[in-house]
């Protein structure tokens, strides 16, 4: 792989996880891409930036052809708290999007993608301590219907093109130099914010919702070590389970207190209080462990450490 196009380049993994690539590949090799007019500066200035939208299945073709790509990083995407308010744009851009570069990508003969899912796939049926990667697939909200007909659709194509499409299911993910994007986890980013600015929080999630999540650092190097990983090791490459470990609000709250004991959190829940209950608790790993070695480096405290040390140099 020599030139790599990045999809999503602004939203909360993709404008960390960008720039993880160019250290790997080198700034000019890796294309980053976004629809919105918001980019980070330090983004713009380390390497080539152009503005696309992934519904326009005519402008992928034309960045492909311009830059060489010989793989992609899709990660743009419509949240599962903003989808829920605009269904229809959710499935234009998450389903149309994707299917528009898989099919640019076949046609031009690109064959490594990486699609990244989300425990928004899981749904109220489904077994929601330790949950397998192989389960029952019924999500509530459009988010979720959308990861999961891309899970599939992915491996279709690698099926039937002889394609490399890959993904792993993404937790709640945690980081202190992004501000959160419209997903029903953010709550797990705001607290630590507000913990700094405010000694307190309101958190729209009630107290005892327990919710898979990990920090960013760990997120990046799964990403990068499933991206490169021996395509023969993998059984189930478009839906690994990754996970580090599971919180409710109130173990946020009280590993936030012991570096701030007057620090003090209110519940007051909202329509995403559906959402995290359709959701899983926790989830067996063990196959992306096993196939491509993810092992996670961060627990609740350790993370909760350094998100207030980080937060507070700001």
């Amino acid at each position: 792989m020599k030139k790599i196009l990045f999809t999503g380049c602004g939203g909360q993994i993709g404008s960390e996880l960008l720039f993880a690539f160019r250290k790997e590949y080198g700034n000019d090799n890796i294309i980053a891409s976004d629809v919105s007019p918001k980019i980070k500066q330090e983004i713009l200035e380390s390497g080539p930036f152009i503005s696309l939208d992934v519904t326009d299945r005519q402008a992928i073709a034309n960045a492909i052809d311009e830059y060489k790509v010989d793989a992609i990083v899709h990660l743009a995407g419509i949240l599962s708290a903003v989808g829920e308010k605009n269904p229809q744009l959710a499935w234009n851009v998450n389903m149309n999007g994707t299917v528009n570069m898989f099919e640019v990508a076949r046609e031009k003969g690109i064959k490594r993608i990486l699609v990244p899912s989300s425990i928004a796939a899981f749904g109220p049926d489904t077994p929601h301590e330790m949950t397998p990667q192989r389960t029952l697939l019924y999500p509530t909200t459009m988010y979720g219907i959308n990861k999961v007909a891309n899970e599939l659709l992915g491996s279709y194509y690698n099926a039937k093109y002889d394609m490399d499409i890959r993904g792993l299911r993404y937790p709640g993910i945690i980081s202190h130099k992004t501000a959160p994007g419209g997903g029903t986890t953010d709550y797990a980013v705001a607290i630590y914010f507000d913990a700094i600015a405010k000694g307190s929080y309101e958190c729209f999630l009630s107290e005892n919702t327990m919710l898979p999540m990990m920090y960013m650092p760990d997120c990046i190097k799964g990403t990068f070590d499933l991206f490169h990983a021996d395509k023969s090791q993998l059984t189930d490459a478009t839906r690994y389970n990754v996970t580090a470990f599971s919180v409710t609000p109130k173990m946020v709250a009280d590993s936030i207190k012991k570096h701030i004991p007057n620090f003090e959190i209110t519940y007051k829940p909202d329509f995403r209080q559906a959402i995290a209950d359709s959701w899983t608790d926790s989830m067996d790993d063990h196959l992306a462990r096993q196939e491509w070695g993810w092992n996670p480096e961060y627990d609740l405290d350790k993370m909760t450490e350094e998100m207030l040390r980080e937060i507070s140099l700001k």
